[in-house]
């Protein structure tokens, strides 16, 4: 079954990028391309899709408001020529968020963790159940608290004085400061490695020099954290 993608950006030429894109990876299907949110949304009212890509600044309708209107949204990616919407947009759980121009390499860890995502939501739970698993509760809002769990944090990152957990199943952004929540979490399976991050052993893919690596994404180990971030990670594989 192909990935199913909505298109809706008022900017002919960045539709026509994603497209370009998008016809390149045989697994993903283009079902509709909108110039501005309101058809997009009449569209969802008898369509489904897998996943929208869908600017910010558009007349009638922005973006932001387009997203709080959809009951049961799908997964959302951001392109957008502007980055001061990425907190805003990530607290309504979208997926991911791409700065125009997108070059096609960032484009393509965007689809990875399309399909990661699908694959865990279809994927069985199998015999061990929720109840067995770590979990904390965060206030993602004012009146919404959200169970995340520990094994599926990658990495926590300082927003100030919020934080950003980025997790396999959504990011979300939590007042806290990134001490006070390292602390809640089990240190045999958390480290922090910089003063702006704090992430999953388990999930690092790769370490090299004074960096790491999840997700094709690589964090640096800041300086005073280095020894001891070093030899705890290397430590923990078998």
């Amino acid at each position: 079954m192909k990935i199913k993608c909505l298109i809706i950006d008022d900017e002919p030429l960045a539709i026509n990028i994603i497209e370009n894109y998008l016809e390149k990876i045989e697994n993903f299907e283009i079902v509709n391309t909108f110039g501005n949110a309101i058809d997009g949304l009449n569209f969802l009212k008898n369509n489904s899709v897998d996943v929208i890509f869908l600017d910010i600044n558009m007349p009638v309708l922005d973006g932001i408001n387009f997203i709080k209107s959809l009951e049961e949204p799908p997964l959302l990616v951001i392109t957008s020529a502007y980055d001061e919407f990425a907190i805003e947009t990530y607290e309504l759980d979208v997926l991911d968020y791409l700065v125009k121009p997108i070059e096609f390499p960032r484009f393509m860890k965007s689809l990875n963790k399309i399909e990661r995502r699908l694959d865990s939501s279809t994927k069985p739970s199998g015999t061990e159940s929720s109840k067995e698993r770590s979990f904390l509760f965060v206030k993602i809002d004012k009146k919404k608290m959200k169970k995340i769990f520990l094994d599926e944090i990658l990495v926590i990152e300082s927003l100030k004085d919020y934080l950003k957990i980025n997790t396999t199943s959504g990011r979300y952004i939590v007042h806290s400061t990134l001490t006070d929540f390292t602390n809640l979490l089990p240190s045999r399976d958390f480290i922090r490695i910089h003063r702006s991050y704090t992430v999953a052993i388990d999930k690092i893919d790769a370490v090299e020099g004074n960096s790491i690596e999840i997700e094709g994404l690589r964090y640096v180990i800041g300086r005073s954290y280095l020894e001891e971030a070093k030899q705890k990670i290397l430590n923990s594989s078998i």
